[in-house]
């Protein structure tokens, strides 16, 4: 579990010569005009869409569940009224928080981040070492939010995609400094669902209706061979589920306030990304959930933002 989906961050001394606390922003952030260009792209707004809460059939166990991910067994739980983002949190956006609180995140303070192999130029996939355990992640020193591919990328052109490489407490501080919270993994699940009654899809039961996409996942051979472009769509590439909520699955993992389990207390990931694909992860499913720790920061991971006083224990797994 997790180390295809939410590989955490290796176990490695910070590069040298990364910014710490108190010092000035490294070499992987935006200059100030860069910075002040794309917060002004940001909605002046939340996109909150408020929602009823209820009781609902959570987890799954369908043949296409992980149970070792404790997807099962089904269970009632309860929700209470509560508020979630439209979308997940976008590079605009974030943008902004970051202008106006001058924060650096996890990947800045260390020096690195996880990014697909596929994605980097011919120099960077020689030089940038590979997770071990699943080699199409490299350690890219520079890799930030501003820079998701490293060195020489920029999301100037990406203002509206979701924001990447923030570990949980970059979303946590970006919750606080709004007002907000990040959902529950129940909560996240009930948004997701859309009011349907176990369906793996925010639509329904097939993946692709009609042969169309409904979220951004892995097309074609795993890991070399894909078919269709690999990397984050916009924040509404797709359409919404019945609640008016986008992209719930694929695109980017998003953070949540739970912890995995009892025992460990590293946060839980939910939704998939652009990197599932059925060969090896079929977590691009409403059920579906991973983990990574806390300063752990990837390029297929965002957040997405709720508002709320929280759900009551489901019956049974407690999350």
């Amino acid at each position: 579990m997790g180390a295809c989906c939410g590989p955490s961050r290796p176990d490695r001394s910070p590069t040298k010569g990364a910014p710490r606390p108190g010092s000035e922003r490294g070499p992987g952030g935006p200059t100030p005009t860069e910075l002040a260009a794309l917060a002004a792209r940001a909605p002046a707004d939340l996109r909150l869409v408020g929602l009823p809460g209820g009781t609902f059939r959570m987890g799954s166990e369908d043949p296409a569940a992980y149970p070792e991910d404790g997807e099962g067994p089904v269970r009632e739980a309860r929700v209470a009224p509560f508020a979630i983002g439209a979308t997940t949190v976008t590079v605009a956006e974030f943008a902004a928080f970051v202008h106006d609180t001058g924060h650096r995140t996890d990947a800045e303070l260390h020096g690195s981040s996880l990014v697909f192999g596929g994605l980097l130029d011919e120099e960077l996939r020689r030089t940038c070492p590979a997770v071990v355990a699943t080699p199409w992640w490299r350690q890219v020193d520079g890799a930030t939010w501003f820079r998701p591919e490293g060195p020489g990328s920029t999301v100037t052109d990406r203002a509206d995609h979701p924001v990447t490489h923030v570990s949980h407490r970059d979303a946590l501080a970006h919750a606080a400094w709004v007002g907000a919270r990040l959902p529950t993994e129940t909560e996240w699940e009930y948004a997701a669902r859309g009011g349907l009654d176990q369906q793996p899809f925010p639509w329904g039961g097939v993946r692709e209706p009609g042969g169309v996409p409904r979220m951004k996942t892995f097309t074609g051979t795993f890991p070399d061979g894909p078919t269709r472009p690999v990397g984050t769509e916009p924040a509404t590439a797709f359409p919404p589920n019945a609640f008016g909520l986008h992209c719930m699955t694929g695109n980017v993992w998003e953070w949540t306030a739970s912890s995995f389990g009892p025992r460990d207390g590293r946060p839980v990931l939910r939704g998939g990304s652009y990197l599932c694909h059925d060969s090896y992860c079929r977590r691009y499913r409403t059920s579906a959930r991973t983990s990574s720790t806390a300063d752990s920061s990837l390029g297929h991971t965002g957040f997405r933002l709720a508002l709320g006083h929280g759900d009551t224990a489901p019956f049974g797994q407690a999350r």
